[in-house]
């Protein structure tokens, strides 16, 4: 079933991160000069200010390292409240804030291990898979 979601960021550097995830493969930009990932989309390194990035796919798993709920309508009815977000970090070091997938506020943990899953989505762009975390298999 495709869920209705709130409006991407699209254009440049955006698409390539879209692109990537209905291909299934998290990808983030890297900087060729120093090595680190920027996350959300940059037009500059954040560490050494070089704008040598390249897209590269990263592993996908990382930890909770805080949650909430929404209770707000916030989108107008696009996603029914309550709903639940985590910020993960991602082994390679970016903090992604995406949504809890097959587990709610009640199991969420901090440290628990996740790993990225992409759920079918749509948005007045149309149709894209949103990448969301859920529990790690260990």
């Amino acid at each position: 079933m495709v869920q209705k979601r709130p409006d991407r960021t699209l254009g440049p550097g955006h698409d390539t991160f879209w692109n990537g995830c209905d291909r299934g493969e998290l990808r983030l930009q890297r900087c060729t000069g120093c090595g680190t990932y920027a996350w959300p989309v940059v037009q500059k390194c954040e560490q050494c200010a070089a704008d040598d990035l390249e897209f590269q796919t990263v592993s996908g798993r990382g930890k909770v390292v805080s949650w909430c709920s929404f209770v707000q309508d916030y989108y107008r009815g696009i996603l029914p409240v309550p709903y639940d977000t985590i910020m993960v970090e991602l082994e390679e070091g970016p903090m992604f804030l995406s949504n809890p997938h097959e587990f709610g506020e009640n199991e969420i943990a901090f440290g628990m291990p996740v790993e990225v899953a992409f759920i079918a989505c749509e948005d007045s762009a149309g149709r894209f898979q949103l990448p969301v975390f859920r529990k790690a298999k260990v």
